[in-house]
């Protein structure tokens, strides 16, 4: 039987041990969501640009932009199966690189059916890096230390629509420098560090507990026992090992949810520029300056939310009260007519659809381990990239109707009540998965 100083020893060496992982680990895998979410979302700036010098409109962007989510839904599933077997740093390195070289690609977009071809690419380059993250967090840390984590790697798009708008708005001001558009340069000096932040990551990113050399074998042991890892490594892979956590109804029902909360949140960020543009801010620079209002409520949202979430007892409680919190944002929004008062109302809507993704990812992480884990993950993501094609689309539909950019957010509307309504379903879901009576989990506590 462990005695309690033994007890207390294992703690204190797991503290210890995730510090020095979250120390290591987390500022690389920023790295790369930062970079990958910087390329996917940066064509938000060009979109005016674009319809002028290639004819790209409103509902060609809105499909072109959303399209990206096609290409990159189709293999998610299949992408985190091979993170599983080649290893998350292999698999990781590769899908920045690839993605890089095609981001920069973008600098040459001629029209409306070059503009889809190569958002399908960069789609299917970058499949899977998120579930791989995500599949990482889950080799690598406790239950109790997740939703910090995950929300750490979520400061990754929040600063990249932070800093990445101002950016981007300032390169698009550099117009017939050399003879190249202001997007063209855009695409170019924002894709080309992705290949460089691919190789790094070859190099420093260590698989497991295991093999991170700055781990001694102790503290290594302690994280991978209470990660709660699957031990079989890289095993032949079967159906029955990951079809089971596909068809899991509370891993469905997260899919959901997590689709509706993407529709929103998806177009409300591509769509953001030119909701400020029609604020009468001309500026390229200050369309992005004030666009980076959206990227301030997500970064709030992701580092007071999750570990707010630590503390909570009821996961589906807080994921009520968060997407309650979207739906009173949004409808703050359309209430609204002063442009101060509308920009404060799109930092509340990005704190709340954007802070609550970590704890969506935390709730499915409890029910899931090993090769499930890498399944399960990604074809929630799926779900959510699904809704990443839809938001923008939807968006660019109700523009197209109405003749505002601002419209869209009656989609942030109508998809966080549906996410609302479905949030009670799951937490009967999970009670009846766990055989117990209540959804409540000791403060840092787990479900199994």
């Amino acid at each position: 039987m462990t005695s309690a100083s033994g007890i207390e020893s294992a703690d204190a060496l797991h503290r210890q041990a995730t510090r020095k992982a979250m120390a290591r680990l987390i500022p690389l895998m920023c790295a790369i969501y930062f970079m990958s979410f910087l390329d996917r979302t940066n064509v938000a700036l060009a979109k005016t640009q674009l319809a002028i010098d290639v004819g790209i409109h409103a509902a060609a962007y809105g499909l072109g932009a959303g399209i990206f989510f096609i290409g990159y839904a189709l293999l998610e599933v299949p992408s985190n199966l091979a993170a599983h077997r080649f290893g998350p740093r292999r698999w990781i390195a590769r899908i920045a690189v690839s993605w890089g070289v095609l981001s920069t690609l973008m600098m040459f977009v001629q029209g409306p059916w070059s503009f889809y071809v190569l958002r399908v690419l960069l789609g299917i380059a970058e499949a899977g890096l998120f579930p791989a993250l995500m599949y990482m967090v889950t080799l690598w840390f406790a239950t109790q230390d997740r939703p910090v984590a995950v929300g750490w790697i979520y400061t990754a798009p929040a600063l990249a629509l932070v800093i990445g708008s101002p950016l981007g708005g300032a390169l698009m001001q550099l117009s017939g420098l050399g003879g190249l558009r202001g997007w063209q340069w855009m695409f170019m000096i924002e894709g080309l560090p992705s290949i460089l932040v691919g190789v790094l990551l070859y190099f420093k990113l260590p698989d497991r507990p295991r093999d991170a050399r700055w781990l001694t074998p102790d503290e290594a042991g302690v994280l991978e026992t209470r990660a709660v890892i699957d031990t079989h490594g890289h095993a032949d892979l079967t159906s029955a090992d990951w079809v089971a956590a596909l068809k899991r109804p509370s891993t469905v029902l997260i899919g959901l949810i997590y689709f509706l909360n993407q529709v929103a949140f998806v177009g409300l960020y591509f769509f953001a520029p030119a909701m400020i543009h029609q604020m009468n801010v001309t500026s390229p620079f200050m369309v992005g300056v004030l666009s980076a209002s959206v990227g301030v409520g997500f970064l709030l949202g992701v580092l007071v939310l999750p570990r707010i979430h630590r503390r909570v007892s009821s996961d589906c409680g807080f994921l009520a009260w968060l997407t309650g919190g979207a739906v009173v944002g949004a409808a703050a929004y359309m209430s609204a007519h002063d442009p101060a008062a509308r920009i404060a109302c799109l930092v509340v809507t990005a704190f709340f659809g954007g802070g609550v993704l970590p704890s969506y990812w935390s709730i499915a992480m409890k029910r899931v381990q090993g090769i499930q884990a890498a399944a399960a993950l990604a074809f929630i993501n799926t779900l959510g990239l699904l809704g990443g094609f839809a938001g923008p689309y939807l968006f660019g539909l109700a523009e197209a109707v109405s003749g505002r950019s601002d419209a869209g957010f009656t989609v942030i509307l109508v998809a966080s009540i549906g996410g609302l309504a479905l949030v009670p379903l799951l937490a009967r879901v999970i009670r009846q998965e766990s055989g117990r009576p209540s959804l409540a989990v000791p403060a840092g506590g787990a479900q199994h």
